[in-house]
């Protein structure tokens, strides 16, 4: 039971957390929601950050989830630039860096997750960056527009979803692009060899250059600049820039502190939530990237870092919070844009977990519809350049009914008729 003297605290900043707040006051709630973020931007949202923000196609405004405003006319209070330090699960406390105590009645974790770090030498070096605040983005377009300038060369370690958009990114501007990456393709732990050898392809089509099978071991400098980097197997690739895209860590340490269940690492670690985004404290929360949730559908505990589970699972968790039934199992979505290039993917099939990988369309053309299936059941579906389908592609993954992948390849039969 909720009422308008309780207070609901919110902890990060991000497209969880103000969608969160934003809930909670369509819902009713009438008691004092607090959102903290130890980012003095107000919330935003991260994919313009790789895409039409990094490219130059969109303004900096529109990457913000409300307008500035919006807050004081909903009545949340903001507590912006002010790192959460400690959560006092017995008093009910979180305190903030400036040593400022709020209580709370209910508590809700968006701290998000953060770059993996290389652990090599010369990362210390002006010319090196990451990418997943508003802070980073500012600095890569400026970087990303004078290497174009200049001819410069920008090297990216991983050739993952940010690497790879990045890339796109740094060519559009006219920089010379380097992915090392350790496996054989891109995306290979998520695509398979197949598909991620198509986003190969279209990155050398587009002056990409890649060294595979490869671990960047130090990035090389003089006086404080960046000017080379060197890889596991003795090559060295000349550089003006390096950009660290080798995958993001959740947030945990003030939920580990506060003695909250956590994930192993091993098995994609986070904040350990049931399938109501309810902690092992029952009056503290998580959602978005931090959040290892019990997926009801999928029948196994699942973090995604990606835009759809913020937008999705901050409004979740705020039903949650005012004490609502919830059952949060959306169907894992993201999407990427890269040249001419546009996919969605829904579902999860990590490797090893399917048999079968079914195409419709033209993959050549890139112009298809990729299926993983196992035991003929759907477990995940991207569309390339192939619009209007997620619906159908989620509805056939929720059925799990088995189809016949000759049919599911043939375009000329609707997906609809298949579930």
């Amino acid at each position: 039971m909720v009422d308008a003297d309780q207070t609901f605290v919110i902890v990060g900043g991000g497209l969880a957390g103000a969608k969160a707040a934003e809930t909670l006051r369509a819902e009713g709630f009438n008691g004092r929601v607090i959102l903290i973020g130890d980012e003095r931007d107000h919330p935003y949202e991260r994919p313009p950050l790789s895409k039409g923000y990094l490219t130059g196609k969109e303004e900096r405004d529109t990457v913000f989830v409300h307008e500035p405003a919006w807050y004081a006319q909903n009545d949340i209070e903001l507590h912006l630039g002010q790192p959460v330090t400690a959560v006092d699960r017995e008093a009910r406390t979180v305190r903030l860096g400036d040593g400022t105590t709020i209580r709370y009645d209910r508590l809700l974790l968006a701290t998000g997750s953060e770059p993996r770090r290389l652990d090599i030498p010369g990362t210390d070096l002006a010319g090196v960056h990451h990418l997943r605040r508003l802070a980073h983005a500012d600095r890569l377009r400026h970087v990303l527009a004078s290497l174009g300038r200049d001819n410069g060369h920008l090297v990216i370690a991983g050739g993952g979803w940010i690497g790879l958009e990045v890339a796109a990114a740094a060519r559009g501007y006219g920089a010379e692009v380097t992915v090392v990456e350790s496996e054989p393709t891109p995306l290979h732990h998520i695509l398979g060899p197949e598909l991620g050898q198509l986003f190969a392809d279209l990155h050398a089509e587009h002056g990409v250059r890649f060294h595979f099978g490869a671990r960047l071991t130090e990035v090389i400098g003089q006086d404080g600049m960046v000017l080379a980097v060197r890889t596991d197997d003795g090559e060295e690739h000349p550089a003006h820039a390096v950009l660290a895209a080798v995958g993001a860590a959740p947030r945990t340490a003030l939920a580990e502190a506060a003695g909250l269940d956590l994930v192993d690492r091993a098995h994609g670690g986070g904040v350990a939530v049931d399938e109501s985004l309810r902690t092992s404290d029952p009056e503290i929360f998580a959602a978005g990237d931090v959040a290892a949730a019990h997926h009801p559908l999928l029948h196994t505990r699942l973090r995604v870092e990606h835009w759809a589970n913020a937008l999705n699972g901050g409004p979740a968790a705020a039903r949650a919070m005012l004490g609502r039934s919830v059952s949060y199992d959306r169907v894992p979505y993201f999407f990427t844009d890269q040249y001419d290039l546009g996919m969605e993917y829904s579902g999860w099939a990590p490797p090893g977990s399917y048999d079968q990988v079914v195409a419709r369309g033209d993959v050549g053309k890139r112009a298809f519809i990729a299926f993983w299936l196992k035991d003929r059941r759907v477990l995940a579906g991207m569309n390339v350049n192939v619009w209007d389908v997620t619906e159908p592609i989620q509805r056939l993954i929720r059925s799990g009914a088995q189809v016949d992948p000759e049919a599911l390849a043939d375009p000329s039969v609707p997906l609809e008729n298949l579930i």
